[in-house]
């Protein structure tokens, strides 16, 4: 079977193992979700001089993939979903990464391209569907917890985990405000906090969650599922 190639943007990281200088990398975790679905999971170099992206090279650039996952990472600038201020608790900002990872979900969707977006990859894909975002959602609630997560009757999600609670493995102080164009809210926290969007008009399969499956993907077949799901969309590209 040709595995289809699944485009994940990098993470820019200050230091890696051995590697002598700041690195580009993404989770082991996630990228091995990829591949025991059948997945190539390809790092992607964010290229954004500037923080803003060329739209034509990205949509080029993403021409050779099958699918793209957004993953995990650190808080959007806050101007960049119309905040004149940004909350003390904002971290890890990096301008040339939001410019590529907006513009990058911008392109799949435009594209037809299976998408699945990650925690800040929800956020990601919210924001550039004009969507916003609360800056900070609280110390705790959301930060390094496993809690349930209620899933819409009917929805994607439902179908591809069989269930309509999951538990979720959770680290983001950021949360949804205003939903973005054409998206949908297809689970919540007891809170009330968005966990997962989907978009029903989209012609091709999108799921994003604000959790992150690959924590327990590993040994979780519900979570591990999400992946699959997500190649099998792929599939047919490759």
């Amino acid at each position: 079977m040709t595995r289809p190639l699944i485009a994940i943007p990098a993470r820019f990281s200050a230091s890696a193992s051995a590697l002598r200088h700041a690195a580009e990398v993404n989770a082991r975790a996630l990228v091995e979700a990829v591949w025991r679905a059948g997945g190539e999971p390809v790092s992607l170099h964010p290229h954004a001089p500037g923080g803003t992206a060329d739209p034509a090279e990205v949509a080029a650039r993403l021409t050779r993939f099958d699918a793209v996952l957004l993953p995990g990472g650190g808080d959007i600038a806050p101007h960049r979903y119309g905040a004149a201020i940004a909350h003390e608790s904002v971290y890890d900002v990096d301008d040339e990464q939001d410019g590529f990872d907006l513009e990058a979900a911008r392109q799949a969707v435009a594209a037809g391209l299976p998408l699945l977006a990650v925690c800040r990859g929800l956020q990601v894909v919210n924001t550039a569907l004009g969507g916003t975002l609360e800056q900070d959602a609280g110390d705790g609630e959301h930060r390094h917890v496993v809690h349930p997560v209620a899933l819409l009757p009917g929805s994607l999600l439902e179908g591809i985990t069989g269930a309509q609670k999951v538990t979720a493995s959770c680290y983001h102080h950021q949360r949804v405000t205003l939903v973005g164009a054409g998206l949908v809210v297809t689970a919540e926290a007891a809170d009330g906090t968005v966990e997962a969007l989907e978009a029903p008009a989209l012609a091709s399969w999108f799921v994003a969650v604000q959790w992150h499956p690959e924590d327990g993907a590993h040994q979780d077949p519900v979570q591990q599922a999400l992946f699959d799901a997500f190649v099998a969309a792929a599939l047919p590209r490759a």
